[in-house]
């Protein structure tokens, strides 16, 4: 009897140490060993000067070691970086490390030190599975404040699609969590039974302890991403949908009373979804996964999110396959996932300049999100109204149908020559000398062609009266324009 008993107590202790409570909890300084300060040097350029750059500033964030020579950090943390440091746990020196991969449209960055002396003795992460709700959660990162390890403990309150704030645009799974993410600690990993389950981004703006975590679904949908040595992107379905609830709509469209599914209120040019879906579509299945009226399918026992998290995790030409209901028919779709390349100019800009066009002193350039904030600051925004009706709906009025991107004259610099312009301030571009004007590459183009001519009339849209500037004069005020205001150098 006494030894069943020990076997018995043997076979408990190993069990517990075997059991995913006991055994896949890291211990503080494994964790340590594998968790990063980052030390960031950035300068950025001005969109609304875009010949000069702008203020050079320090910041700080975290990040964590993976694949053993490689950190994982926020996009955010590095972005218009112009010099990188990192430093471990009780390390005396700063290492310098190169960017190898930054997703913008997700939040994520790659890193790698310079000098393999970095990882000695380091620890590297493992990622894990999405966590369950009401799970408890470990957030380590350096917050500002000092320069030591910190360790935060919360509770996974949500899991649902969100717009990440880095880009202003992209709308990916996040996870929410009541533990405190502070400035720095950007970048750092949250833990959970020993392994990686997201990354910490960002945090409520209204509330106390809401943070937000990147999950392991979009950090790997980056690593895949880079295998083949290049950042592609997310890819879109390129639809907008409304609920099926409407019971008069849904009599309408002859939608039986037991069909579940989402609408199509719009199919975009450029989407997968365009040649393949139609308004009025309603939206079944996706991938073999029911769609509610609300447009949402299960994620897990906990939740219920929306249909778009299947196309978010595919890759470009990856197939989507739908079940939709059209006009009385069940109709099986299947066609291939692709970036849409349209949005572009909805997304904050990073690590790149803003190419422009000086015409006389006037100044032309793409419409873009940044560009837009600071022409918000500015006090020439009179008149306006034209260049942010068409930013916020180029897209969903359709008024990219006949132009890849609009040129607008949002500035100028003040010359005898461009003295009767203003009227044209702010206005979206329509055609150089009759040639409609796709992009500002094109205008450039057009511009370089016609100014063998007398004059370059410039016209704009729903204007009738043309901007006409005098071609000899135009070369002469540029050269003026670039010396007095040092556009030179």
């Amino acid at each position: 009897m006494k030894y069943l008993f020990k076997l018995l107590l043997a076979l408990f202790f190993i069990l517990l140490i075997n059991s995913p409570i006991v055994s896949k909890e890291l211990d503080f300084e494994t964790i340590r060993k594998g968790v990063v300060q980052i030390k960031v040097f950035s300068q950025g350029m001005d969109p609304y000067s875009p010949w000069q750059a702008g203020t050079l500033s320090a910041s700080t964030g975290t990040g964590f070691i993976i694949q053993k020579d490689k950190i994982l950090t926020n996009a955010h943390v590095i972005s218009n970086a112009k010099f990188i440091q990192v430093q471990r746990h009780n390390q005396s020196e700063w290492y310098e490390v190169k960017r190898l991969f930054v997703a913008h449209d997700c939040d994520l960055a790659l890193l790698q030190a310079v000098n393999p002396e970095f990882y000695k003795d380091s620890y590297s992460f493992e990622f894990g599975a999405i966590p369950e709700l009401n799970s408890p959660i470990l957030v380590v990162g350096f917050p500002i404040g000092g320069d030591k390890i910190s360790v935060s403990r919360g509770i996974v309150s949500r899991k649902e699609q969100s717009t990440y704030a880095h880009s202003q645009i992209d709308s990916h799974l996040v996870i929410q969590v009541d533990a405190a993410i502070n400035p720095g600690n950007s970048g750092g990993p949250a833990i959970q039974a020993g392994k990686v389950a997201g990354v910490a981004f960002q945090v409520a703006t209204r509330g106390e302890n809401i943070g937000y975590l990147i999950p392991t679904t979009v950090i790997k949908y980056f690593l895949d991403d880079i295998q083949d040595g290049e950042y592609n992107g997310y890819v879109e379905l390129g639809v907008r949908t409304m609920n099926s609830f409407n019971p008069d709509l849904r009599k309408y469209l002859n939608i039986p009373d037991n069909l579940d599914g989402v609408l199509v209120k719009q199919v975009f040019k450029g989407g997968s979804a365009e040649g393949y879906l139609q308004k009025y579509d309603l939206i079944v299945s996706i991938d073999g996964l029911p769609i509610g009226k609300n447009g949402t399918i299960i994620l897990d026992k906990d939740t219920r999110i929306d249909f778009v998290e299947v196309v978010d995790n595919k890759h470009a030409k990856e197939p989507i396959s739908l079940k939709v209901f059209r006009q009385g028919k069940m109709l099986e779709l299947k066609f291939p996932a692709k970036k849409m390349y349209d949005f572009e100019y909805m997304r904050n800009s990073y690590d790149t300049g803003f190419d422009y066009l000086l015409l006389g002193g006037l100044v032309f350039q793409e419409h873009s999100r940044s560009l837009l904030q600071e022409w918000g600051k500015s006090q020439e925004t009179q008149g306006g109204s034209q260049f942010l009706y068409r930013f916020f709906y180029f897209i969903e009025d359709g008024l990219n149908k006949d132009v890849d991107s609009d040129v607008v004259f949002y500035r100028k610099l003040a010359h005898q020559t461009n003295s009767s312009s203003d009227y044209f301030l702010n206005l979206i571009l329509h055609s150089v000398n009759g040639v409609l004007i796709k992009n500002l590459k094109h205008m450039k183009e057009v511009v370089g062609r016609e100014m063998k001519n007398e004059f370059i009339v410039l016209r704009f849209r729903d204007l009738k009266t043309p901007l006409i500037l005098k071609t000899s004069e135009i070369l002469k005020a540029d050269q003026e324009i670039k010396k007095i205001y040092h556009l030179d150098k």
